[in-house]
């Protein structure tokens, strides 16, 4: 496991691809996430190869890439986006990346459960087929929090096997994007870490959460920095996916307001590189 960069999760944005790799080296990461098109763009100016090049100089990876397709909207966009999606996947593959996520609601007001699986598995099934020809695995996040997906009338997938369940309906190259958060807010255990495969996990997302809320209080965009409460076992969590075998990015996504007050990019990163330090050392595990 590494320390991995997402900017937009901890409130940075650098001006382009290679400032944010500056960044994650500068502060002690071990990969850094990246947009493909901004690499198709890159690499059309200067070159081919550039962006492989910027990594491998500055002893990074490509942490991973969201799903660059519309999937939640209307028919047209989301065809348009299966029809780039192979150039896309080829320009990530081509710079070591192989680790694709999205999200999925955990409830819904225009379908019911039946027709919801449905919509989800016609809709993921190609770009599933279409990553895995690169090489590359999609993860599925589930969203623990009771109060959103109270928010809904349908309920939809909101637990760690059910989303298992629906990515082995989808291909074998799914799995999760699994976010200490919402294992803590849909009542996971370590357990149910400790049965997962290594290749089920595709990417790991961590922070904690606020103390003295009861967990079906929770909202899911106020949260805290990995470790910095103790509310969420990030010892377990941790601890279990070395043990399993994951070796992917652990990314902090903390939705944590005061990260914006701070004056720049640098002085967030240096707070959010000594969280992701400090879980590291609780867990007992060494990033690599």
């Amino acid at each position: 496991m590494y320390k991995g960069l997402s900017p937009g999760a901890v409130n940075c944005k650098p001006g382009s691809l290679r400032e944010a790799i500056d960044l994650a080296k500068r502060h002690g990461f071990g990969g850094v996430e990246v947009n493909p098109r901004e690499v198709q763009a890159i690499e059309a100016e200067q070159g081919a190869g550039t962006v492989r090049r910027w990594f491998e100089e500055a002893g990074l990876r490509p942490a991973g890439f969201g799903l660059p397709v519309d999937w939640r909207g209307d028919e047209d966009r989301w065809r348009a986006g299966i029809d780039e999606l192979p150039g896309l996947a080829e320009t990530a593959a081509s710079v070591g990346c192989k680790r694709c996520m999205t999200w999925i609601m955990p409830a819904s007001d225009e379908r019911e459960y039946a027709e919801n699986r449905r919509f989800h598995v016609e809709r993921f099934k190609p770009a599933a087929e279409i990553l895995a020809g690169h090489g590359i695995g999609l993860g599925l996040e589930f969203i623990g929090p009771k109060t959103l997906r109270d928010s809904k009338k349908h309920p939809f997938i909101w637990k760690l096997w059910d989303m298992i369940d629906l990515g082995r309906e989808i291909g074998p190259n799914v799995g999760l994007l699994l976010d200490c958060w919402h294992w803590y807010t849909s009542s996971a255990t370590v357990a149910d870490l400790e049965r997962l495969r290594p290749e089920q996990v595709v990417y790991v997302h961590v922070s904690d959460a606020p103390l003295g809320i009861p967990v079906d209080e929770q909202i899911d965009n106020r949260r805290a920095l990995p470790g910095e409460t103790g509310v969420i076992d990030i010892k377990g969590f941790l601890g279990t996916l070395e043990r399993i075998g994951y070796e992917g990015p652990i990314t902090a996504e903390p939705f944590k307001a005061e990260l914006k007050e701070l004056p720049s990019d640098d002085a967030r990163l240096e707070v959010v590189s000594r969280a992701l330090d400090g879980i590291f050392t609780t867990a007992g595990v060494t990033p690599r």
